[in-house]
């Protein structure tokens, strides 16, 4: 049980507004000076979070605050009496309507009892290079606060490692929960022991009998051919933490508020989220699994293909298309995942979750004489086992798992193998007691594009300098001709997301005209995911195309450099960099 974003951000902007009303910051900032004057500077002592919200609880002014704060809900057409608004992450300045009434009141403590969402926290380390490591994720239950006298628990949780370190003890982490507003009547330990202990049994029951259906299906599979036994058909999975899950329930519709507008924008954000291969201990040449959870993913903001076309399949479905995430291998049989997405008028694409392509799937006909035209395939997949989204999961039962030769006709049985939607359904849906906890919301960008672009220039003018001046080269900047670098830049990023390239002619021309008869252009584009521009600089000079234009010699030279972040969600960026140079060539 969970709101969904919009509501969430609904709520917020209301609380904000309310709070705004009753001027609670003035008064928050009366009760600190109060507090600080009279109880903590005789004893010289510092103010804590717990002085400060005893304070105000003493005070008098949380139980103001929850009082005003009433909604009114018809429970017979489920719709809030505030004025709808759309999913933001600011404030509207339109004030929103809040109608009170006498009748409405927090949710009690047994309501609240029945929700079986987890917290989960994750656990980030950040280097001085920015590089993240994921370092722990814990389900914490939360509802023993229910039971609790004073609406307060302090809870010691271990957290362990992930991966291959999952058995691994990283730490202890003390936590106090505590429950705001205060709950009318506490519920007994006993009755919460007994509610958590008849889950646990409901959740074990489950899965056993999901088990039990995914091995039968798994024999039928097998009896129909038995070289379907070398094909990737992957039921489960294995989370950060090492629990086996269904690959189903790491997929679910997300929609993105109005931090994306299409779902190939949706795929540029996939693709500049960080990738990296999860690492494995040893030799050999095996791949080591770990499918993220969605929340350790986007902290860590990087994973592996699987993490990228989990998301990817959630975002399209939030945007209303038929997705489904595929299970295969690209060249050399390497173990890939990627996503298709199936039209009302059959046309099948495939979406890179990488790289941000898109291919449309055209299949060859193996039957057709010689003479007939085969299409070429432009995707870099070579088989597939199984498609899988939050409903569906289907298994290749045609002669070939080789995808230019497969159909994609996933109503056809004798094709695709399907699983009962309703197994699916008892451990997957929403709310299960054995699914994932409700997807979190993306969050927008924190990263200001032209600040970091400014900076991100100046500090590779400066390394270029110090480059040069290591060869005995003297630099002269041109400020126009940086400038004029930027369209190209704006035409490369839109090209990446629509697959539309544009503005070039208008480029190509304010070029000539700002390069002299007889001067020289050159000029060279490349792109990062990452912010680190002496990482940038080493990259750049790997390349001889750039590298000959910041050791460019001749009569004249004039460098140029131009900087432009595009911002995604959850701080993602792509990072466009150009080096120019204009000079005239003495023979």
């Amino acid at each position: 049980m969970s709101l969904s974003p919009e509501k969430a951000s609904e709520l917020k902007q209301i609380i904000h507004q309310q709070l705004t009303k009753m001027d609670v910051h003035s008064r928050i900032r009366e009760v600190l000076a109060e507090t600080i004057r009279e109880e903590l500077a005789p004893r010289h002592q510092q103010l804590s979070e717990e002085d400060l919200i005893k304070a105000l609880i003493r005070r008098g002014i949380i139980d103001d605050v929850m009082k005003e704060l009433s909604f009114v809900t018809d429970m017979n057409d489920g719709e809030m009496t505030s004025t709808p608004k759309p999913s933001t992450h600011f404030v509207d300045r339109q004030p929103a309507v809040l109608k009170k009434s006498e009748g409405s009141k927090m949710v009690d403590a047994t309501t609240m009892l029945s929700i079986c969402d987890p917290v989960q926290i994750v656990l980030i380390k950040t280097d001085t290079s920015g590089e993240t490591t994921l370092v722990a994720s814990y389900f914490l239950e939360w509802r023993s606060v229910l039971s609790a006298e004073n609406r307060i628990v302090n809870v010691a949780i271990e957290l362990l490692g992930v991966g291959t370190e999952s058995k691994v003890s990283v730490g202890v982490l003390n936590i106090k929960l505590e429950m705001y507003p205060k709950l009318n009547k506490t519920l007994s330990q006993e009755i919460v022991n007994t509610q958590l202990a008849l889950e646990r049994q409901k959740t074990a029951e489950k899965e056993r009998l999901f088990l039990v259906y995914a091995k039968q299906w798994w024999r039928e599979y097998l009896q129909i051919r038995t070289s379907h036994n070398t094909r990737l058909v992957k039921i489960f999975a294995q989370d950060e933490n090492g629990i086996n899950r269904p690959v189903c329930s790491y997929v679910r519709a997300l929609r993105a508020g109005r931090l994306l507008d299409t779902p190939r924008q949706a795929a540029r954000f996939i693709s500049v989220l960080g990738y990296e291969k999860t690492p494995i201990i040893g030799g050999g040449s095996g791949k080591q699994e770990q499918w993220c959870t969605l929340l350790a993913f986007l902290c860590r903001n990087k994973g592996d293909c699987e993490d990228h076309a989990n998301l990817l399949c959630s975002l399209l479905l939030g945007f209303g298309l038929e997705a489904f995430v595929c299970v295969g291998t690209k060249a050399k049989g390497v173990p890939h995942t990627w996503v298709m997405t199936c039209g009302v008028d059959g046309v099948v694409t495939f979406w890179e979750s990488l790289t941000g392509h898109r291919y449309i799937h055209q299949a060859v006909k193996p039957d057709d004489p010689p003479a007939v035209g085969q299409p070429k395939p432009q995707y870099p997949y070579r088989t597939i086992g199984c498609v899988f989204n939050h409903q569906k999961f289907l298994a290749n039962c045609q002669p070939s798992d080789a995808v230019e030769v497969s159909a994609f006709d996933l109503h056809d049985e004798s094709k695709w193998k399907p699983m009962s939607g309703e197994a699916i359904k008892s451990v997957c849906s929403p709310g299960a007691t054995t699914s994932l906890p409700p997807f979190p919301p993306l969050c927008a960008s924190s990263i200001d594009a032209a600040a970091t672009s400014n900076e991100l220039e100046l500090q590779l003018r400066i390394l270029a300098v110090e480059h040069r001046k290591d060869l005995g080269l003297a630099t002269v900047w041109d400020d126009q001709l940086s400038y004029l670098l930027s369209p190209a830049l704006a035409a490369y990023e839109l090209e990446r997301t629509t697959g539309i390239s544009s503005g070039n002619e208008e480029f190509q021309d304010a070029i000539r005209r700002a390069v002299p008869d007889g001067h020289t252009f050159k000029g060279f584009p490349i792109h990062f995911v990452y912010k680190n521009a002496r990482r940038a600089f080493a990259t750049c000079l790997r390349s001889p195309f750039c590298d000959e234009i910041l050791c460019c010699r001749g009569d004249h030279v004039r460098l140029a450099v131009r900087v432009r972040v595009f911002t995604y969600p959850e701080s993602a960026c792509a990072v466009w960099i150009m080096f120019a140079c204009k000079y005239r060539c003495v023979l």
